[in-house]
């Protein structure tokens, strides 16, 4: 991988629990902004997605929001932070232009539609769809369930071990975003066969 100039963010619409899912998401959109990456996200001020964006455009960052039509209410967009925000159909094809616009993903903590983003970008990864990284910033262990899923069905043989491999994670976002970037693992040509 060479240097990113965008990372698209899978992240909560709500805050959660923990202190420490915010203060992550604010560390996170600094370091972006500093770096020069450019965030795209779903588009939403609430919780954790506002968090992000907020964080990355008070760092004087450049924010991409991508948002369905159904969701382009004003109790969804209470204070603007997106230098661009692209309004889509419906959600599939909010997942495809945040894809296209990014050169990496990032899950952080989340609820279902982020377990499911960031798994279908996996599979499209596994798929050979596309040779992006994607990571999991595993806030307080957050993500531990998951990876010890994917772990589990590595083991049991359901997910081959280069696939497993594909996923990084990592609790240190100075270091999760040079692995994002230095990184990279090829999936075997009969995985990734498109035909």
């Amino acid at each position: 991988m060479s240097k990113l100039t965008s990372i698209a963010v899978f992240c909560g619409s709500s805050p959660g629990i923990k202190k420490e899912y915010e203060e992550y998401a604010i560390a996170l959109g600094k370091l972006m902004a500093k770096r020069g990456i450019t965030l795209v996200y779903g588009g939403g001020t609430k919780g954790l997605m506002g968090t992000i964006a907020t964080a990355v455009h008070e760092a004087g960052g450049y924010v991409i929001g991508v948002l369905p039509k159904a969701m382009d209410k004003p109790s969804v967009r209470l204070r603007p932070v997106e230098n661009e925000m692209l309004i889509v159909n419906d959600m599939h094809e909010r997942k495809k232009t945040m894809y296209e616009k990014a050169d990496a993903f990032i899950a952080m903590s989340g609820g279902i539609g982020t377990i499911e983003e960031i798994s279908e970008i996996y599979t499209w990864r596994q798929l050979g769809y596309h040779e992006k990284n994607i990571a999991l910033l595993n806030v307080a262990g957050y993500w531990d369930p998951f990876i010890q899923m994917i772990d589990k069905g590595t083991k049991e043989g359901f997910i081959s071990p280069e696939v497993q491999q594909l996923l990084i994670a990592d609790d240190n976002i100075e270091r999760l975003l040079s692995r994002l970037e230095t990184e990279h693992v090829r999936v075997p040509e009969k995985l990734g066969s498109r035909t």
